[in-house]
């Protein structure tokens, strides 16, 4: 392999450590000089095997316009992976690679990279913020050990930070949070931590606090060191330690205080030192914050401003001292599929190969691109495995190491590692691989449904082809993007989570794609719910020439809560209908789920109890029943006084206070709730709920009353009842 090492200050070669690693890494990094051996690597040699206690796997999660890519971009330039700082405003920065994201200037898809730092193989991801894209940071807190969370130091904790929060809590991630931005006007730390308290009810422990702030922002000091730091604007100045100023030593005393109490409150040696007065040294506070954050019992916090390269190499150092590596996480869990039975696969190179797929990419140059994480095992290239979810055997064709959009082949993935891999034609996100002769199944990725639908149809009868081949590539990456064809109207409608991901993808189809399409105006997704329990009756009988169809079901439906889904029990007695008919009822009624009575949404929230029924021991089938089963399901549908629900959305604005009546008015006019509003230097933040229906075109209306000042952020909260007059609308609409 030819390596091109442009030479600015010599660099150590490492030893190999293990007789097949060779890395370039820089000796001696620390806080004080994080580039005393700087060097820039155009290719770099990957690692085929690496310790996995020096293994991070984090991602970069926070609202829109935090500077989640800002900040990826500095650490990556800061850790020798690129030579050159990109920018989001100029559209080049390396982690926002499509067309789409170098034009609008936000991050739309999840881009994976693999960097090093004082001897640490650190995995990243920088995920989108815009709530439209919530489906990429699910499926990456999925596979990621750690996360670094991204304030805005202005805004503090905005409503797709609490989103994000909450998905990193469901997977049990651990946190350390940077607060960016402390060089804006308006910019207040304090508020950010009360924030991070009172809204993710979290605890946070600072362990910087900003060395001066707005325009005097000059670097952070360090609360475990007692020092202080400033960085220069430019990139290539090493960080200086200073004094830290007489008017700062007090809140600094306070802070360091208050810092030891939170950690003795939840670490029993801290505790211990803290009780017997002993002083607790910086490497003992280091190493009980590592066990907080770990425990999800505290989350470090830090600061600094990315696009004045400030506080990036410390919060590199965080990443490394506090986050986890795969030994630190419990043994994954698996269901055996032998068996049925649960077992663990615990992170070691020695375990059998168990890997998830989280993301599929079609690729124009490469084709179909499936990214794994690995959480036990080694595989090699071209290595036959088992798709447990879909009961196939694939083969792996080559294995590439990814730099957003750039690749690097690699011979063998180990533990820990997210690669991405060719040749899989039948994985999909969610789906577990593992080897033939021991069979696992991971749990799977869950994601929201969609909320927003649009007809579309090919301009020509030369995209119509190419329109079904692009729609189920697109389909195949995006979980939350669906695809349906209406054989009432013979439309074909595509569904996602809101204007900006149906706007995308239809750029994609254009762009991407060469698909011509004509597009229809927006449209709800409407669900049918029943509100009484009711008793139904199925009977699917046809009488002819040879065997007929006979399949009868007695049902009793029952309402359940918004958002339980569909709920089958069998209570079928005395053999009244043979069992191997009972999945058949399951099916027929699921199906007819899928267009209700009232304007053809589908039903939700439903349990189906079948109780009675008959069969003919000649003509019954699984047909028949599946039949029956639709049959009773659209009969007790239509008498169980059955309604429409409508998507609502949590509403967040941001208005300089002049405008907040104008704002509050336009959001009644709405259907719009209030449900509070909170002042700060001059601005005024609206949280509200208002449903999806009267979102459309809310950017400009809000532009207009505004005058173009004000900012907003939505994000799906609960499906509700629509109003009875609305319903009657929508009922003559769907009949015309």
């Amino acid at each position: 392999m030819t390596i091109l090492i442009e030479w600015l200050k010599p660099i150590e070669l490492l030893p190999i450590i293990d007789g097949e690693r060779l890395s370039i890494i820089t000796s001696n990094v620390t806080v004080g000089n994080p580039r005393a051996e700087t060097f820039k690597v155009r290719e770099r040699i990957v690692s085929r095997s690496f310790p996995l206690n020096r293994i991070r796997n984090i991602g970069i999660i926070a609202h829109i316009d935090a500077g989640k890519t800002t900040v990826t971009e500095r650490i990556l330039y800061y850790t020798g992976r690129t030579y050159k700082i990109g920018e989001v405003d100029e559209g080049t920065a390396v982690m926002d690679w499509m067309e789409q994201e170098r034009e609008r200037g936000i991050t739309i898809t999840a881009a994976a990279t693999t960097f090093y730092w004082q001897d640490h193989r650190i995995n990243i991801i920088d995920t989108p913020g815009h709530v439209d894209f919530t489906a990429e940071v699910e499926r990456s807190l999925r596979v990621l050990d750690g996360g670094v969370v991204v304030f805005d130091a202005v805004a503090g904790v905005e409503a797709q930070s609490e989103t994000v929060w909450h998905q990193a809590n469901r997977y049990n991630v651990s946190r350390i949070c940077f607060i960016n931005k402390m060089d804006r006007i308006g910019a207040n730390f304090n508020r950010s931590l009360s924030m991070i308290k009172e809204r993710l009810k979290a605890s946070p422990l600072p362990i910087q606090l900003p060395l001066g702030s707005e325009a005097s922002y000059e670097g952070i000091i360090d609360l475990i060191e007692n020092k202080a730091w400033k960085f220069d604007d430019n990139p290539e100045s090493e960080p200086m330690a200073v004094a830290i100023p007489e008017s700062d030593q007090a809140r600094c005393i306070e802070f360091r205080q208050e810092l030891i109490e939170k950690l003795a409150e939840v670490d029993d040696l801290i505790m211990a030192a803290y009780l017997g007065g002993s002083s607790i040294t910086a490497a003992e506070l280091r190493a009980a914050l590592r066990r907080v954050t770990l425990a999800n019992k505290g989350v470090p916090i830090l600061c600094g401003s990315a696009l004045r390269n400030k506080g990036i190499q410390p919060l590199l150092d965080a990443i490394v001292s506090y986050l986890p590596s795969p030994l630190d996480m419990p043994p994954v869990r698996a269901i055996d599929t032998r068996v049925g039975a649960e077992v663990t696969r615990p992170a070691r190179d020695e375990s059998p190969f168990t890997a998830l797929a989280f993301k599929v990419v079609s690729d124009p140059f490469m084709g179909r691109l499936v990214y794994l994480r690995m959480y036990s095992g080694r595989v090699k290239a071209g290595a036959q495995v088992f798709n447990s979810t879909r009961g196939k055997r694939e083969r792996l064709g080559r294995l590439l190491s990814m730099h957003a959009n750039r690749r690097e082949e690699v011979a063998e993935a180990d533990t820990g590692a997210i690669v991405a891999t060719l040749g899989l034609k039948n994985t999909f996100t969610g789906d577990t691989l593992c080897p033939p002769s021991q069979p696992v199944l991971l749990e799977a990725i869950r994601f929201p449904h969609p909320v927003l639908s649009i007809a579309i149809e090919p301009k020509t009868r030369a995209d119509q082809d190419k329109m079904g081949d692009a729609l189920q590539k697109l389909t195949e990456e995006d979980p939350t993007f669906r695809v349906n064809y209406n054989q009432e109207t013979g439309q074909t409608v595509i569904s996602g989570m809101g204007e900006l991901h149906l706007e995308v993808i239809l750029n994609r189809l254009l762009s991407e794609f060469r698909v011509g399409a004509k597009v229809g105006k927006p449209r709800v997704a409407y669900k049918e719910a029943i509100t009484i329990p009711v008793s139904a009756e199925g009977r699917f009988i046809r009488q002819t020439g040879g065997h007929g169809q006979y399949g009868h079901v007695c049902l009793k439906l029952e309402p359940m809560e918004r958002g339980s889904g569909f709920q089958f029990l069998d209570r079928v007695k005395s053999g009244a209908i043979p069992k191997q008919y009972i999945p058949a009822v399951e099916i027929g009624i699921k199906q007819a789920m899928e267009t209700g009575v009232l304007a053809g949404y589908p039903v939700v929230d439903i349990k189906a109890i079948i109780y009675d029924g008959s069969y003919h021991e000649v003509d019954s089938s699984e047909i028949a029943f599946r039949m029956a089963g639709s049959i009773a399901l659209k009969d007790g549908v239509s008498k169980a006084k059955p309604i429409f629900l409508e998507p609502i959305m949590r509403l967040s604005v941001v208005t300089p206070e002049q405008f907040l009546g104008d704002v509050i008015g336009d959001l009644n006019s709405k259907r719009g709730h209030i449900e509070g509003i909170e002042t700060y230097d001059g601005m005024s933040a609206i949280h509200a709920i208002i449903p999806l229906a009267e979102t459309f075109g809310y950017t400009t209306s809000l532009r207009s009353l505004t005058q173009g000042r004000a900012t907003h952020s939505m994000e799906f909260y609960q499906y509700q009842e629509l109003p009875a007059e609305l319903a009657d609308r929508i009922k003559i609409t769907s009949r015309g």
